[in-house]
């Protein structure tokens, strides 16, 4: 039997309840903190915000890498959730537009996370496609809905929309700091279908 006491092909336990809020309240301060002072702030400003210790981070998300990884990813869940929340509960054009607003923050808030991804450091490989794969059916839905009911033109795809949305949202030297959602809304009202 291994060290850790479970038979091969047992299952891995599960997470102790004060870790999954540990790791819970270390991605949201992760998330704020990249937000206002970017994905290279220290280690300690995340922590103090989360109300844990460093060796609390460390543990959970040895390198910077590991935590830039699961921020994104736990950002893309609540993209993916919102979608199906937002198609049973908001017509289909404005469930399309404030999704798009979700989307629009999530990749345009986050500072130096462009150069993170383009480092080279080989964790971030494959991130930019899983995030769009994960993102465009929960996208695709939402614009075909809006499609049929007449509200959005129907020769864009929804890989279309989150890359052209994810460009937008580059940075951009001397912008205010609106600028890239004021931009990003424009395209998206183009994306309105045209009446004759």
């Amino acid at each position: 039997m291994p060290a850790s006491g479970r038979r091969d092909g047992d299952a891995p336990r599960r997470q102790r309840a004060d870790a999954t809020r540990n790791v819970t309240a270390l991605l949201q301060a992760a998330k704020s903190v990249f937000m206002s002072s970017g994905v290279d702030a220290p280690a300690k400003e995340i922590t103090d915000l989360a109300g844990l210790g460093v060796g609390t981070l460390y543990r959970h998300f040895p390198r910077r890498s590991d935590l830039i990884v699961a921020v994104l990813q736990h950002e893309v869940d609540e993209c993916v959730q919102a979608a199906g929340q937002l198609r049973t509960t908001v017509a289909p054009w404005p469930a399309f537009m404030t999704w798009i607003e979700q989307y629009t923050e999530f990749v345009g808030t986050k500072g130096g996370l462009a150069t993170a991804l383009h480092s080279g450091d080989p964790a971030y490989n494959d991130l930019p496609l899983h995030l769009l794969d994960r993102l465009e059916p929960a996208l695709e839905v939402l614009l075909a809905d809006a499609v049929a009911a007449g509200q959005a033109r129907g020769d864009v795809t929804a890989r279309d929309v989150l890359t052209t949305v994810a460009l937008i949202c580059q940075p951009v030297p001397g912008a205010p700091a609106d600028f890239n959602r004021r931009m990003a809304r424009v395209f998206v009202d183009g994306l309105t279908a045209q009446t004759p």
